[in-house]
């Protein structure tokens, strides 16, 4: 796995350009008939697009998809792809979502989008999820060049900046684009955690899975079982432990 090029090197239609070769790699896992999990953020809506032409194209059938998000949700149904949820199909064949930032060993870093506490639901009930993603969102280490989204109550919410901040994290409040306090789909709040390089994912994973009023939180570990990226020569696909 290559360390990602300086930031702006890419134009953004070469970045788009790979974002989408990479979606239609990651669709060819796709077969007639599977639950599938539609991720949320940019790269996922660019494969949602795409699925929706193979399913009008009779290339792909019988597929019901499980949104991460109400955006998404929305785009599906306009584009018509048959929807469900969890509690129709607890167990999701494979799932397509994007990553912030991805380390060699296929953990991740999610939440750019504010989806994070869904997504995680998602991929924990997916057979298999497939990561999609540009040659920029490559890291040598989590935390070298994305924050870690942390979504919480908004209960308490000063105690929790206070704990995260005991952690060495340098906090922000996240905001939406009209200024106030953004927050998720389920009315939570997110702080963007500037850790740097994290050394021990799964200590930092244990100490914001055991904090109340903590509900999520963007390290994705051990979840995605394959990586495809689209770089300028190309997409590679990459299986969790090769």
């Amino acid at each position: 796995m290559t360390v990602p090029r300086e930031a702006g090197s890419s134009s953004n239609h070469d970045v788009n350009a790979m974002k989408l070769a990479a979606a239609e790699m990651a669709l060819e896992f796709v077969q007639p008939g599977m639950v599938l999990g539609l991720g949320g953020g940019s790269t996922a809506m660019l494969m949602v697009r795409r699925l929706a032409d193979l399913l009008h194209a009779g290339r792909l059938h019988d597929i019901v998809g499980i949104p991460c998000s109400d955006e998404t949700a929305e785009l599906a149904l306009n584009l018509g792809i048959p929807l469900s949820d969890l509690d129709a199909h607890p167990t999701i064949d494979l799932t397509i979502d994007g990553a912030d930032e991805v380390d060699p060993h296929l953990n991740l870093i999610k939440g750019g989008g504010g989806f994070l506490l869904r997504e995680k639901i998602v991929a924990q009930a997916s057979r298999r999820e497939v990561i999609i993603v540009d040659e920029s969102k490559l890291s040598p280490q989590l935390g070298t060049n994305w924050p870690l989204p942390v979504e919480v109550i908004p209960f308490g919410l000063n105690t929790q900046s206070i704990f995260l901040e005991s952690l060495d994290a340098r906090v922000e409040l996240r905001l939406a684009k009209d200024g106030y306090l953004f927050h998720t789909e389920q009315g939570n709040i997110i702080f963007d955690c500037n850790f740097g390089p994290i050394a021990d994912l799964a200590v930092l994973a244990g100490r914001l899975d055991s904090r109340a009023g903590i509900v999520a939180h963007g390290l994705f570990l051990d979840l995605a079982t394959d990586l495809v990226v689209g770089t300028a020569a190309g997409c590679r696909h990459i299986r969790r432990g090769e």
